[in-house]
């Protein structure tokens, strides 16, 4: 896990290391985020060193326009569903439901923690009616909430979104090296994964060293056919993503047709065909790209016994 500690361990025995850092840390580095310096990486990531002053690090910081795309819409998202409860919350307060500033902020603070991304989007006044404020026109309510857009919240969204942080002790590497080393490291982890998320193999704790090298042989294996798969979407035109792939021919099902039967002999048995379903037309599409032909059946499990 990384942590200062961690990091300080590292150094102290002269390792080299190059890791992610928590978003939070983005702050300190917010004027290096509003120069234009960045160098490109590859097409749609930038990235630029930023020194340490003690030294002894780098910190690489990078931007991606797809993840800002991304992120951007998130955001938008949680403010919408954020204010939309504003909204909710102010209604009730005037209609003379919600009554007491403890039981309003309460909820505030659930409807914050729901939306955590647009947390900060809005400054939100909560305030109790005097008596002098409490009219006929105003009917039961005795809580007023109103609540505005925060512009530096909005302004920071808008120089931040889509941009991370790397930290390493690299320190005569470029910031394209360092940020393609990185990403290779995040696909050795992801290897690990496979075999717990895509192949649904339970994580199992390893105390033996053959153990734990046969379950490095096991992730290794199930990451050289998720790589060679995403190769060969690549060569057919369908991204590389086997994932989805996988995702949408899991949806092909077989089943068993079993069947009565006997023989010239007066012999009692029974006949186990398997079927398989017929892909609909975005399965079918996907099939052929990749030059694969789906049986309609397949062998008889008795003439597989006979084999």
């Amino acid at each position: 896990m990384v942590s200062q500690e961690n990091l300080k361990f590292l150094r102290e025995r002269g390792a080299k290391y190059l890791v992610g850092t928590p978003k939070a840390m983005l702050r300190q580095f917010e004027q290096q985020l509003t120069e234009q310096d960045w160098t490109q990486a590859q097409e749609g990531v930038e990235v630029k060193l930023v020194p340490a002053p003690e030294g002894d690090e780098t910190f690489i910081l990078a931007r991606s326009a797809d993840r800002r795309a991304k992120e951007l819409a998130m955001h938008e998202k949680f403010t919408a569903r954020l204010e939309a409860g504003l909204t909710r919350m102010q209604a009730a307060a005037e209609a003379g439901r919600l009554k007491e500033e403890v039981a309003a902020g309460q909820r505030l603070g659930r409807l914050k923690q729901q939306n955590w991304r647009a947390s900060h989007a809005f400054d939100v006044t909560i305030k109790k009616l005097g008596p002098e404020k409490i009219t006929p026109s105003r009917g039961k309510q005795q809580l007023e909430i109103t609540w505005q857009r925060n512009a530096k919240c909005g302004d920071w969204s808008q120089l931040a979104d889509g941009c991370y942080l790397l930290r390493s002790n690299l320190t005569n590497v470029d910031a394209a090296t360092l940020w393609r080393r990185y990403i290779q490291l995040t696909e050795a982890e992801w290897a690990f994964r496979i075999a717990k998320d895509e192949l649904s193999i339970r994580p199992i704790w390893h105390q033996k060293e053959e153990r734990v090298k046969a379950h490095i042989l096991v992730c290794f294996l199930a990451y050289a056919m998720w790589k060679t798969l995403a190769g060969w979407m690549r060569g057919a035109g369908l991204g590389d993503a086997p994932r989805t792939l996988l995702y949408d021919l899991a949806k092909i099902k077989s089943g068993d047709i079993v069947l009565p039967a006997e023989t010239q002999g007066g012999v009692q048995k029974t006949i186990r065909l398997r079927q398989v379903t017929k892909p609909d037309a975005a399965q079918a599409v996907l099939l052929h790209r990749l030059g694969l032909n789906l049986p309609g059946r397949l062998r008889r499990f008795d003439e597989a016994a006979q084999m």
